[in-house]
């Protein structure tokens, strides 16, 4: 999305004038701004205001709402499935391009557990942000009205396994929560509940520095919060979450977070991929070896020229994502120009980590702050970075809001299922013998 909106800036009049095209081809319709979804599953921020409409900032170009299945760079071919090729019938369409930019992100890395392909939660996209919200308020409910003791310590017990930005901060949001949501029920108090978090290396929260992640242990273990370290998940079938120390907990919640991996798309072209499946660049942001053909982000292994190692690669988080979103907007029309080309360099200048509300850990330019102070820079520097004016009032908006009223506790499963109610109704009028 950066790409296209420095190339749509840059080349607005030829643009309207129809002597270029720049086509954007995405599964959905928006961009997903990663960093906020655990305030989103937390309901701090509203699910719609975390993610930008591509066809409202990208008015000037052709927006694609489908999936790249395959590309052929040699032909200059990229075969991609759209709602509208599965309804007629016709598969997928061709579309023929001149330049290539992929930048397709990540996936969810997953490890053969016994179970966790049918027990586990996500937490990648807006929607398993939002399910996993009212997945977990729809425990507390299970819990308060259930008589059954396994069936009450099962809902109350959520496990993550993943100790690094998205499991961390997704359990600090989480747990805050449903802190607050039990003063409302009157059989369940917060030292019921369980959260576990597992951690097979020895520290969480790398990127924030050993330091900041002791304390993010101290921390979250002050809230009793059972944190596991050096400890991997064994299983987790029959609603049982088995650990490498031999601790078994029934549970009903299970989230993986434990990494990611680059997009399946790349394994489906005719480009050069390195030995962890990325596409090799250099650091101009060009496909290594490969003419008209460029990337960006997750998807990418661009040399990091900052760094003091042989060899080092930039890592694939947002801030180098953003900027070399940019830099190679500029690259990609200085090669149409005849111009040379810039070489991508950005020292990394630390992390943030919000760890609940007013709670967090922040490294940032050699300075370390945790507490409120961290929170607090989490909250400005997100807010910086957010895409569109228009999100950034209507996130702050939101956060004055809840700082005024109290936090937002209900629970719309059936917004994952609305077909229901109706189908319920349609069947029983079919067969009235069953009412």
């Amino acid at each position: 999305m950066y790409t296209a909106l420095r190339l749509q800036r840059k080349l607005k009049r030829e643009l309207r004038h129809g002597a270029v095209q720049v086509i954007v081809v995405d599964p959905e319709p928006y961009m997903t701004y990663q960093p906020f979804l655990p305030e989103a599953a937390a309901g701090s921020i509203s699910p719609r205001h975390v993610v930008v409409p591509l066809r409202r900032v990208l008015g000037d170009c052709q927006v694609i709402i489908g999936e790249v299945t395959a590309i052929q760079h040699g032909k200059r071919t990229a075969t991609i499935r759209t709602l509208a090729t599965e309804e007629e019938g016709t598969g997928s369409i061709e579309v023929h391009y001149d330049e290539l930019v992929l930048a397709p992100g990540s996936v969810s890395r997953t490890l053969p557990v016994p179970g966790l392909a049918e027990t586990g939660i996500g937490f990648k996209t807006v929607e398993e942000a939002i399910g996993l919200r009212n997945h977990v308020l729809e425990q507390l409910d299970i819990a308060s009205s259930t008589r059954d003791p396994d069936v009450r310590d099962s809902a109350l017990t959520f496990v993550f396994v993943g100790g690094g930005y998205a499991g961390v901060e997704a359990l600090g949001e989480l747990e805050d929560m449903a802190r607050y949501a039990v003063r409302y029920y009157h059989n369940i108090a917060p030292e019921d509940l369980k959260w576990i978090l597992v951690e097979a290396t020895n520290r969480i929260l790398p990127e924030v520095g050993e330091e900041m992640g002791r304390y993010a242990v101290s921390e979250l273990r002050s809230r009793n919060i059972d944190v596991r370290l050096e400890t991997r998940l064994d299983s987790c079938q029959d609603r049982i979450a088995v650990l490498s120390d031999g601790s078994r907990f029934p549970t009903r919640t299970l989230v993986w977070t434990a990494g990611v991996k680059p997009s399946p798309i790349l394994a489906a072209t005719d480009l050069p991929l390195n030995d962890r499946g990325r596409l090799a660049c250099t650091a101009a942001l060009q496909v290594d070896g490969v003419e008209h053909a460029w990337a960006a982000g997750d998807a990418a292994s661009v040399p990091d020229r900052t760094a003091a190692e042989p060899g080092a690669v930039c890592a694939p988080n947002a801030q180098h994502a953003v900027r070399q979103a940019k830099v190679l907007a500029e690259n990609l029309l200085a090669s149409l120009d005849g111009r040379p080309l810039s070489d991508y360099e950005h020292k990394y200048v630390g992390s943030v980590a919000s760890l609940g509300l007013h709670r967090g850990v922040a490294h940032l330019y050699g300075r370390k702050a945790k507490g409120y102070p961290a929170w607090f820079m989490h909250r400005v520097y997100h807010l910086s970075r957010v895409p569109t004016f228009n999100r950034k009032a209507r996130v702050l908006a939101e956060w004055i809001l809840s700082g005024l009223f109290k936090r937002e506790i209900v629970s719309l499963g059936s917004l994952e299922n609305p077909r229901a109610e109706f189908k319920l109704a349609a069947d029983t009028g079919r067969h009235p013998e069953a009412s």
